[in-house]
């Protein structure tokens, strides 16, 4: 018998100032198939996660209620937890930032690394608001680009051209809070020096504790060089102050990913575990974080750091995924698609959407797209019309015939058949190990064909017509319903509440994975109640009214109030255009004539473009991907109508497309060799 492992499970912990939608759900589907397929398995696995609650963002919404920061994150928690019960999310406790636990491991981490020299003084100007009288995040102060001259700009990065600056870099910066001008003042604040930790960060992130595509990601990060980190913040805020310091406070992001330790304390002190079997740097334990890619950076730098500095031990994976988009788009608020889970719920049975998930995700970070027609199709198609119709065709045959009781001698081939289904137990159990749900949907799906062709052979409504074949009768339907109970004992940590509904269908107590290699034999049944129904496409349109309704009624939260710990995850980030607009883009073939690296950047090559109409110059972040002298003679394709930008390197007249994860895995389109300079791409 295989040792049980001792596993710990976190997701990304949920912001406290906004409902919990579809997007965030992705993340939350797949830990806990995880979770429950590891405790499926025997495996000690305990998932903990809280409310991120913590930073400015909730104490001016809390401002902006009329109630306390406490009485807003105590009225969010309950709802998101709602939210996730509703979905069958189950964790094993669900605590906050905002609690003792956080408090002590926070102001714990950060003595320790004040302790060993970590932590630095300096004195920086920061915008603050002369009518709040209070500092401002980046974030909450707007104007104009200082580099491409865009308006309405946030003020740490421009999301029109890309650009990243100061906030006292901005023009005709203007506070979101109050609409007043930032004025500077000067503020010493302490910094949390991640450089200290590069040597460690770097074999840590390249020893196999990330996904390919995330570590050479972070691969550019130490290129550029590890800078110190920003961990306090002047009051007033909404979080808690820095032992030994007036005034300030933990950044939020300092204490948020403390929370899963906070969590994990709570739920020790509830059952009597130890925290350190699972958290000193001895430990044997099993450590996973299930993330957005969007938060890699914090997750994977700054948090090993920051446990190794203080003593902990560090994770072993971390896990990111991708985004979720709805019909190949960003989740619209104008067409119904940006989905909240509650309205999901007032519509749709949350193991449909379980299921389209798990369909979807692997181990990689790719986004995953919510086809809502394809959506309606796979659940009827694999779960009504092959999984719960083989329970449909069988079960009233045993229950009518044979006293709802299944037979007891098989013959050689039915013995054959199901030893066929049980095979694929280690298969399965590898491929929801590796996170490879979508594989394992396919695997299982082509088991529930095996079992409907038995069925539809062997034909047990024509054997039920006819004399003397009452025992191949009683075996047809004993046998699909056996097959029928294996598939559910695989698809039980991705449908949790149907799978419970059919054991207790079969009068079985409990189900581990192993209950899948031994058939019921002359077992009682009870008798069969419908498990699922057939979702219609008018059901989905309603909830898509719906959700246009609900957002038109809910106050809509400021893009800069975003969650720290979710900051961009699954938001939309730009206006939908119009084909109309798209249409007014010029593509055309470019001949690179010449490619040099721009000294001064980590990540631009100056391109020297001919399109036919002369020369063009174009600054392109490519470098990580592209030796210079490689691009040369080579075509692609660019944007030649782009207005050209003025940049801290010269000129830039255009825009090169390329594609890929990053780092290396980076690729400009290049077109067939026929294309010549000038030719419009259409």
């Amino acid at each position: 018998m295989s040792q049980v492992r001792k596993i710990l499970i976190t997701s990304a912990l949920p912001y406290a100032n906004g409902p919990i939608h579809l997007g965030h759900l992705v993340e939350y589907i797949q830990t806990d198939i995880w979770s429950r397929f590891q405790k499926q398995r025997g495996n000690n696995c305990i998932y903990v996660c809280a409310d991120d609650a913590h930073g400015t963002p909730i104490m001016l919404r809390a401002q902006s209620e009329g109630i306390s920061p406490e009485q807003l994150i105590a009225r969010v928690s309950e709802e998101h937890q709602r939210d996730f019960a509703g979905f069958h999310i189950n964790f094993d406790q669900y605590h906050s930032t905002h609690s003792d636990e956080n408090r002590h491991y926070s102001s714990y981490i950060y003595n320790q690394l004040k302790a060993n020299n970590h932590i630095s003084r300096k004195t920086i100007k920061q915008a603050f608001d002369p009518e709040k009288n209070m500092f401002l995040p980046d974030r909450f102060i707007k104007g104009t680009c200082p580099k491409c001259g865009a308006d309405d700009q946030y003020g740490d990065n421009c999301e029109v051209c890309g650009a990243t600056y100061s906030p006292t870099e901005l023009k005709n910066p203007k506070s979101v809070v109050s609409g007043a001008t930032p004025i500077e003042k000067d503020s010493e604040h302490l910094f949390f020096e991640l450089g200290h930790f590069e040597p460690m960060l770097k074999d840590w992130t390249q020893g196999g504790h990330l996904q390919t595509q995330i570590s050479n990601k972070l691969n550019e990060w130490f290129e550029s060089g590890l800078q110190k980190w920003d961990i306090s913040r002047d009051a007033p805020y909404f979080g808690f102050e820095i032992p030994g310091e007036e005034n300030k406070f933990f950044y939020v992001w300092l204490d948020a990913p403390i929370g899963y330790l906070a969590s994990f304390k709570k739920y020790c002190d509830q059952h009597g575990i130890n925290f350190d079997d699972y958290w000193a740097k001895d430990s044997d334990a099993e450590l996973y974080h299930f993330i957005g890619k969007d938060i890699v950076y914090f997750h994977a730098l700054f948090f090993p750091a920051m446990l190794a500095g203080a003593g902990f031990r560090t994770p072993s994976a971390i896990f990111a995924h991708g985004f979720l988009t709805v019909d190949g788009a960003k989740m619209s608020k104008s067409r119904g698609t940006f989905i909240m889970a509650s309205t999901y719920l007032k519509h749709l049975n949350p193991e449909y959407l379980r299921y389209y998930f798990a369909t979807k995700l692997n181990s990689r970070i790719d986004d995953l797209d919510l086809n809502l027609d394809d959506f309606v199709q796979r659940v009827n198609s694999d779960l009504i019309g092959k999984v719960v119709n083989i329970a449909s065709r069988c079960a009233g045959f045993v229950s009518k015939r044979f006293d709802g009781k299944l037979n007891q001698a098989w013959s050689a081939e039915a013995e054959a058949l199901f030893q066929q289904f049980a095979e694929q137990s280690d298969a399965i159990a590898q491929l929801y190990e590796k996170r490879e749900y979508a594989q394992a949907m396919r695997d299982i799906m082509a088991l529930a064909d095996k079992a409907n062709e038995y069925i539809a052979d062997t034909a047990p409504w024509v054997l039920a017509k006819e004399d003397g074949k009452k025992a191949e009768l009683h075996e047809s339907v004993s046998l699909g319903l056996n097959l029928f109970r294996v598939l559910m004992i695989y698809l039980a940590p991705v449908l949790p509440e149907t799978a419970g509904k059919a054991r207790e269908f079969f009068n079985e107590d409990a189900w581990n994975w192993t209950s899948a290699n031994t058939p019921l034999k002359g077992h009682s049944i009870q008798a069969y109640q419908a498990l699922l129904t057939r979702l219609d496409m008018t059901q989905v349109e309603k909830m898509l009214d719906d959700s246009k309704q609900t957002l038109q009624a809910t106050p809509t939260i400021p893009a800069q109030m975003t969650a720290p710990m979710t900051e961009t995850k699954f938001d939309p980030v730009a206006p939908e255009i119009s084909i109309e607009d798209f249409a007014k883009i010029d593509f055309r073939i470019a001949k690179i004539v010449n490619a040099e690296a721009v000294p001064e950047a980590n990540k631009l090559l100056k391109l020297t473009l001919n399109i036919g109409l002369g020369e063009r110059q174009v600054f392109a972040g490519i470098k990580s991907a592209y030796e210079p002298e490689q691009l040369i003679g080579k075509l692609t394709v660019m944007v030649a109508n782009l207005a050209p930008r003025k940049m801290r390197f010269g000129m830039s007249e255009g825009m090169v497309l390329a594609a890929g994860p990053g780092g290396k895995d980076l690729f400009i389109l290049n077109p067939d060799d026929g294309a010549q300079p000038g030719m419009r791409v259409k």
